[in-house]
Order: structure tokens, then sequence, then C-alpha cells
């Protein structure tokens, strides 16, 4: 008997953190990520300077990547494309395998599997080449490795098939080294720069798409600090300055009638002071009455 009551209290027990687990996913939008394509002619071009493998490691780098940092952001249910493609066969789409992901059509085909947003990303420049820096009064010379990598970023509405926002996104060397030296010959640092480099494009392309659809919002006010819904693994950092919106009216666009979003008062100023796991704090600069649920912009 005493078996089956601590039975019954372990599935009941489990019972209770699956409803609670389910209802903070209900929670959450649902965003699918589709693996990471260079152009046609990114693949012509690496061919003929034989930096085909290079651009293979940063491709299957970003597609683990993009999806982790997607997920560390705590706002989305992520469906990548792998899992995709085991919904659509078990919805009789047996040939969702030759779909193009860039066009309505996948975007739709997202909708059914109960996605809401759709990231396609694609690859638009890779330059992988060494180059030789002279030094001036020893007549030395070093060679080192340049990677300079360009995607664009584009978030589909897939209920719609509507586009909401196309970016551009460069990384090189120099955004991910900093001081460091990577050697021609040291096969070892040329993986870690492949690895570097492919993580912060993937931070920059998931940092934008939370920032779309949802822009990092006050939580809190106390005094003169204020507490935001954004944390660490996002682009928030101490000693940054945010500017403060309240949001007006929706915005139509006189000629299409589409809705442009919301119109954005500038209410305040403040600087990031603190970053924790899920939240940061940041005091008020300047305050034209900041209050919860105001939306915060990274100051240029």
């Amino acid at each position: 008997m005493k078996i089956q009551s601590i039975w019954k209290i372990s599935f009941l027990s489990f019972a209770l953190i699956f409803f609670i687990q389910s209802s903070l996913w209900a929670q959450k939008e649902t965003i699918g990520v589709t693996a990471v394509k260079p152009t046609q002619a990114i693949l012509q071009n690496v061919d003929r300077a034989g930096k085909k493998i290079s651009l293979d490691r940063v491709l299957q780098s970003m597609n683990g990547q993009l999806i982790d940092r997607i997920n560390a952001t705590r706002k989305f249910q992520v469906v990548a494309r792998s899992d995709l493609d085991d919904i659509l066969k078990e919805q009789d789409f047996a040939s969702s395998g030759n779909v193009d992901l860039n066009d309505k059509s996948a975007a739709q085909q997202f909708k059914i599997a109960g996605v809401k947003y759709l990231v396609v990303t694609t690859v638009d420049d890779f330059q992988d080449y060494n180059e030789v820096a002279t030094f001036q009064g020893t007549g030395r010379s070093a060679t080192k490795r340049v990677i300079r990598l360009s995607c664009v970023g584009k978030i589909y509405d897939s209920t719609t098939g509507k586009l909401l926002e196309s970016t551009n996104f460069q990384i090189s060397n120099k955004d991910v080294s900093e001081n460091k030296t990577y050697s021609v010959r040291d096969s070892n640092l040329n993986e870690d720069l492949l690895v570097a480099i492919a993580r912060e494009m993937s931070v920059k392309i998931a940092n934008r798409v939370t920032d779309v659809i949802f822009p990092p919002k006050v939580l809190s006010k106390r005094d003169k600090q204020i507490t935001i819904n954004r944390g660490d693994g996002t682009d928030i950092a101490v000693g940054q300055i945010w500017n403060v919106f309240a949001l007006g009216e929706e915005l139509i666009d006189p000629d299409t009638k589409e809705s442009l979003g919301r119109e954005e008062i500038l209410i305040g100023k403040v600087k990031i002071i603190g970053v924790l796991p899920k939240t940061s704090t940041a005091e008020i600069i300047e305050d034209l009455g900041i209050d919860k649920e105001a939306v915060l912009r990274k100051a240029l």
C-alpha cells in the first residue's frame, strides 16, 4: 500500500510539473528556424577559392548556435527545420523537403505546424583569405587569416506569409578576436575563429528577432531605477544607454492601409547598471513619464 501511495504521489507530482510547464509554453509564441543557407553565387565563389570546408563549418555551427541563442531569449518555443520535417510528414506533407523556404508557401506550412513566426537566414557574402602584415623598422612580416561573413535575416509572419523584417548583418575577425592573433598554421585557432564568428552572428540575429517581436520592456520602477525584462545572453550590457518610449496609437500607411506598428513617444533615458540571468537593472537618467510596460531601444 505504501509503495502504491508513493507511486501515486510521484505520478501526481510529475503531472503537476508537466501541467505547469505546458502552461508556461502556452504563453510563448512558437517560432520556426530554417537551416542557414548560402546563395548560389557564394557557393560558386567558395568552390573556386577552395574554401568550401570553411563555409560548411560556419553553416554547421550557425545552425546549432542560432537555435540555441533564440531559445536562450526565453521568449519562444523553437521549432527547428529538422523537427519541422517530422511534423510535416505526420501531416502527410511527404514532399516538404523540396519546399523553397524563402517563399510564402513555406511560411504557410510552418503555420500548419503551429508556428507563428519564421526565421530565414541566408549567407550573402563569405570571405576567407590570408593577409600579410609587414612591421616597419624590423622588416619582419606575419601572415594572419581574415574571415568576413555577411547574412540576411528575414522574419515572416507564417499566418499571412508577410515579411515583417529583413536585416543585413556583417561580422569579421575584428568583431570576435579582439587582440588574439589567428595563425594560418594553427588549425585549432582557425577552428575556434570559425566557431566564434558563427556564434557572434547567431547572437546578432537572435537579438534582432527578439527586439522585433518582443521589444525590451519596463517590468517595474522604484525611485530612480527600473527593472527590464532582458538579461544575460542578449545584447544588453552594463554601461549601455537605452531610450524609453511610451506606445501611442497604431500607425496606418495611407497608401497601402498596412499597419506600421504603434507610435513610439520618447519619455526617458536610462543607463544599465546590472545584468542578471533573466532581468537587468537600469538607473534613470531622464524621466518624462517612465512607467511599467514602456518599450526600450538601445541609444545609437
